[in-house]
């Protein structure tokens, strides 16, 4: 029995890192990125042109499909542990309805604005729009830092008694 309660502890804390280190890359993504160019749209759209220009899709593919990966397999190796499986579940449904949310609006929305031309102006509904995206975004990131800290405090729950439920 302990050495499946260490497998179910070591999983969930390299699930729980990698979400740490993910939200580190969403905070310097929101806090130095997101700012810049939602600034004066379409003119600050410039940082998504040209031969260097900044696209993020397919690091966030990679970094949120290992990371999800990573998620599941804690929760197989915890599985057996009522308590810590049910609120692993409880956190995972929260963190797909964000994924989920992430897919249908912030993706499409900032695909549309690194399409856009951009132009030495500044258009008022466009910069309302990147206001309203960058906000939304501060409330996702707020979000998914918060699932994260409750995968933390699943530490505390330490997997003593295995259920006989499958």
């Amino acid at each position: 029995m302990k050495n499946k309660n260490l497998r179910a502890d070591i999983w969930l804390f390299i699930a729980t890192a990698v979400y740490f280190i993910m939200n580190g890359a969403q905070l310097w993504e929101t806090a130095i990125m997101v700012p810049a160019w939602t600034a004066a749209p379409p003119e600050s759209l410039f940082f998504f042109k040209g031969t260097y220009g900044l696209d993020f899709k397919y690091f966030w593919i990679i970094v949120h499909s290992i990371h999800e990966i990573i998620l599941l397999a804690a929760l197989v190796f915890n599985w057996q542990f009522r308590t810590r499986r049910n609120l692993m579940l409880i956190l995972l449904l929260f963190h797909i309805g964000i994924r989920i949310w992430t897919l249908q609006y912030f993706a499409p929305t900032i695909i549309e604005f690194q399409a856009m031309e951009v132009t030495p102006m500044i258009d008022s509904t466009l910069v309302e729009r990147a206001a309203h995206w960058r906000n939304l975004n501060y409330l996702r990131v707020g979000i998914f830092f918060l699932i994260n800290i409750g995968y933390a405090t699943l530490f505390f729950l330490k997997p003593q008694k295995v259920t006989n439920d499958k």
